[in-house]
C-alpha cells in the first residue's frame, strides 16, 4: 500500500478504536446489569444496520464526481476533524474533564439497577435499545469516516478493514479484561484523529476546489505534521494562562 493507502487504514482504526471503546463501555454495563441475552441482540441489530448502511449508501458514493466528492467531503471531514481536534485540546489542557469510561460505565450500571430486575429467559426492552443505542450512535461516526474516506480513495472496503480491525482489537481486549477499558489514552486517540480528520479535509477540500497541492499526495504528511504543531501549540498556551482563566472557561 501506498502512504495514502495507509493513513486511511490507520485514521479509520484509530476514529473506530474510539467509538468502539465508548460503544463496548455501554455495552458492558447493560450486560453485566440486565443480561447478556438481550444486550447482545441489541449489539447485533445495531451492527447489522450499520452494515446496511454502508452497503447502501458505499457504491452510491463511488459514482460521484471525485472533484465534487473531495470539496464535499473535505469541508465535512474539516468541520468533523476540527470538533474532534477541539474537544482533545480542551481536555489536554484542563479546561474540559478527561472521558472517563469507569464513570461511564458506573452511571449507566447504576441507571439499569434502578428498574426491576429482568427475567434472564425473557426478552429485556431496555437492555436491549440501550445496547443498540449505544452502539448504532457511536457506530455512526465510524460509517461517516468508513464510507467518506473508502469514496474518496476509491476503496471503501479498505476503509473498512481498518475499522472492523479495530472493533476486533477493542472487544479482544475488553473480554480479556472483562472491565472498562479505562486505560486506553482516549484523548491521546481522540487528538490523534482529529488532526488526521482536518488535514485529510483541507488536502481533499483544496484539491475538490481545482488546486493543486505541491508533490500531489506528497505534501499530505507535511499537512498533518503542521495541524499536529498547530494543536500541540494550542494546547502548550492554554496550560500556560492564568488559573482564573481556566476557571472562567466554558467546559
Amino acid at each position: 500500500m501506498n502512504t495514502s493507502a495507509w493513513a486511511l487504514v490507520l485514521s479509520t482504526f484509530l476514529a473506530s478504536a474510539v467509538e468502539t471503546v465508548e460503544a463496548f463501555t455501554i455495552v458492558l454495563a447493560v450486560g453485566i446489569t440486565r443480561g447478556w441475552r438481550s444486550t447482545v441482540l441489541g449489539m447485533l441489530a445495531a451492527i447489522g444496520a450499520l452494515a446496511v448502511l454502508v452497503l447502501v449508501f458505499g457504491p452510491a458514493l463511488l459514482t460521484v464526481p471525485i472533484d465534487v466528492l473531495r470539496l464535499v467531503v473535505g469541508a465535512l471531514l474539516l468541520i468533523f476533524g476540527l470538533q474532534w481536534l477541539r474537544k482533545a485540546i480542551l481536555r489536554a489542557s484542563g479546561l474540559k474533564a478527561i472521558h472517563d469510561e469507569v464513570a461511564i460505565f458506573a452511571k449507566e450500571a447504576a441507571e439499569a439497577r434502578e428498574l426491576p430486575p429482568s427475567d434472564p429467559h425473557a426478552f429485556d426492552a431496555y437492555a436491549f435499545s440501550l445496547s443498540f443505542k449505544g452502539v448504532f450512535l457511536e457506530g455512526l461516526e465510524v460509517v461517516f469516516i468508513v464510507l467518506t474516506f473508502g469514496a474518496i480513495h476509491g476503496s471503501i472496503r479498505l476503509a473498512a478493514l481498518g475499522a472492523a480491525a479495530a472493533v476486533l482489537v477493542v472487544i479482544i481486549a475488553g473480554l480479556i479484561v472483562r472491565a472498562p477499558l479505562s486505560r486506553v489514552p482516549e484523548n491521546t486517540l481522540k487528538f490523534i484523529v482529529g488532526v488526521m480528520l482536518t488535514a485529510f479535509g483541507l488536502f481533499w477540500g483544496v484539491e475538490g476546489a481545482g488546486v493543486s497541492w505541491p508533490g500531489n499526495d506528497a505534501a499530505l504528511p507535511l499537512i498533518v505534521l503542521a495541524t499536529a504543531a498547530a494543536a500541540l501549540g494550542a494546547t502548550v498556551l492554554l496550560k500556560r494562562r492564568p488559573v482564573h482563566e481556566h476557571q472562567g472557561a466554558p467546559a
